[in-house]
């Protein structure tokens, strides 16, 4: 015997119990199973009344998750996409700046642990800083080998 549909608010909630979803989020993966206009918004719009639904509480999931291995520029992307307000955003890539080195230096320490010895090795550990959103003067302090700052 299959087990009966979800409702829309029943799926909301499956969804938001596997991790915190933004209001965007919620809409796109939700907008296919709406059965009458405007009800996929009243559901939004009760979840976030009773606090299922928190922009802040997205922000602090993905810094807490992200942060140890990727830079403020693919942290930044990653919070856009989720449709974000530009200001939180904007707070919370203000909150990564004072630890961007120390991160990149700690991702890189693990990846491969000494100086580049060429040209060559120098620009496979920039791509790869870069890669995950770490900006150049953060790559340079990294690879020039400079002292942490405090």
């Amino acid at each position: 015997m299959p087990a009966p549909a979800l409702s829309l608010k029943g799926r909301a909630l499956r969804l938001l119990s596997q991790r915190e979803h933004s209001r965007r989020e919620l809409e796109r993966k939700l907008a296919a199973h709406e059965e009458e206009a405007g009800q996929l918004q009243r559901v939004l719009d009760e979840l976030q009344a009773k606090g299922f639904i928190s922009e802040e509480r997205v922000v602090e999931s993905v810094l807490h998750r992200r942060a140890p291995r990727l830079g403020a520029l693919r942290i930044r992307q990653e919070l856009q996409a989720k449709g974000l307000d530009g200001e939180r955003i904007a707070q919370a890539i203000a909150q990564l700046r004072g630890t961007e080195v120390a991160r990149a230096r700690e991702v890189w320490q693990r990846r491969f642990g000494e100086l580049p010895q060429d040209a060559a090795q120098r620009m496979k550990q920039a791509r790869f800083l870069a890669a995950r959103g770490f900006g150049g003067e953060v790559i340079r302090k990294v690879l020039g080998g400079e002292v942490l700052e405090e």
